[in-house]
């Protein structure tokens, strides 16, 4: 999948900001011919403008939270593409009962499922084995989608992984740090652009609007 013009999208104010600054410094890193990929939905504005900016090609790594019941936003693991068994939290997990994990397992793993055939079904695939791989996200926050995706880059055999997000916390860096080779934030000093990321606003990328970005 490779990226082509992004068109006028309203969630590209804040993000695309974050984008500009991510480029900006991972050009300064001289990658030699990097893959980038993007965690959907909203980590997609931000990575069209990295690989643009890295003429490189561009595709999506699909990852679904398991959020707590009755705590949405607040996930206690999450399922990546190509990553046969969840991946969880297990701070996150105290207290949680199999029986009140199980149903939002089956329920993300249809979604996921979904989102594969959506995304990919007819188009080709990048192929991470033994490449330079830049991961892009939005903002996280628990850090356990990013952890996912990393997990799944590394079973398809990617040989360095640079994880590029606007702003990460202690310990969403600290999960992540033992499979990126290196994370690399904007911190531009200002939040807005991770209010969708972060708290779950409203400002939501749709699978159209953002399939029409590719």
């Amino acid at each position: 999948m490779t990226t082509s013009g992004s068109g006028k999208f309203k969630h590209l104010t804040d993000r695309g900001e974050a984008g500009r600054r991510l480029a900006v410094l991972l050009l300064e890193r001289g990658f030699d011919k990097p893959l980038v990929y993007a965690i959907p939905r909203g980590g997609v504005p931000v990575a069209l403008i990295i690989a643009q900016a890295l003429n490189a090609p561009l595709d999506l790594l699909p990852v679904c939270k398991l959020c707590i019941p009755g705590r949405s936003p607040s996930a206690f693991g999450a399922l990546a593409e190509g990553v046969e068994e969840p991946l969880f939290n297990s701070v996150a997990c105290t207290g949680l009962s199999k029986e009140a994990m199980s149903p939002v397992v089956a329920r993300e793993r249809s979604e996921l499922a979904r989102r594969v055939k959506l995304y990919f079904d007819g188009r080709d695939r990048l192929n991470p084995k033994d490449r330079t791989v830049i991961l892009v996200d939005d903002g996280i926050a628990t850090g356990i989608t990013a952890y996912a995706a990393l997990h799944a880059l590394k079973q398809k055999g990617a040989a360095r992984i640079i994880l590029a997000v606007p702003i990460a916390d202690d310990e969403s860096r600290a999960m992540c740090q033992g499979l990126a080779d290196e994370i690399v934030t904007a911190d531009p000093g200002r939040r807005s652009f991770l209010i969708a990321a972060l708290c779950g606003s409203e400002d939501q990328l749709s699978d159209s609007e953002m399939l029409a970005m590719l």
